[in-house]
């Protein structure tokens, strides 16, 4: 479990293709010395909000291999060697939860559609896929590339959201232009609100 609360901002020093009956699949290897500061084989990072496995750590970057399942589903697929990332560690149970609750199960991808600078911070706004509208609602929870935030509004197809500087310097997020794609996550309680509510209309819940 994560908290969308982004640790470091790294980039991606390696990707290396491979294909086999499943499909196409890869090895990422990923630069972030704080976050690879007590990492060991087997623990959990979000990068971009994607939970991935650590294979390996060696000074500084660790490895991680990514399935065609991932690749299809979320935008590491767009990745490239010197792509900035946006990484955090695994939640510890002690931790306070700074954002909210996070997954790393990508729900789909969007892209920027615009953004709007003011004097302190920045509005931006991104498309929203039909099949997670229901779930984005006006000050909920989401997360976008892995970074927990506030929905400052939403329309049919669309929701924005309000960056302060921290957020500009220290996240991808300040780095994005229109056309760039993100991954999504929505708030994991909405779904499971949603799938017991619909239990109990039909009668299945006891």
């Amino acid at each position: 479990m994560f908290t969308g609360i982004v640790e470091e901002l790294g980039e991606v020093a390696e990707i290396t293709p491979f294909s086999d009956s499943q499909g196409e699949s890869a090895r990422i290897a990923l630069r972030g010395p704080e976050t690879t500061s007590d990492a060991a084989h087997g623990d959990s990072i979000a990068v971009n909000g994607v939970c991935l496995t650590v294979t390996g750590v060696d000074g500084g970057v660790f490895t991680a291999d990514v399935m065609k399942e991932t690749l299809d589903r979320s935008s590491l697929g767009a990745l490239r060697p010197g792509s900035p990332v946006n990484l955090e560690r695994a939640a510890k149970v002690s931790d306070r939860l700074g954002g909210h609750i996070v997954q790393g199960h990508v729900d789909g991808t969007a892209e920027l559609l615009e953004r709007t600078p003011a004097a302190r911070w920045e509005t931006l706004r991104f498309s929203l896929p039909g099949h997670l509208a229901r779930y984005v609602v006006e000050k909920g929870s989401i997360a976008v590339d892995g970074v927990s935030l506030t929905v400052a509004s939403v329309e049919p197809v669309a929701f924005t959201v309000s960056l302060i500087p921290t957020t500009l310097e220290l996240t991808t997020l300040g780095r994005k232009g229109p056309g760039d794609p993100v991954n999504l996550e929505v708030d994991v309680v909405a779904k499971y609100v949603e799938r017991l509510t619909q239990a109990v209309r039909t009668g299945e819940a006891s």
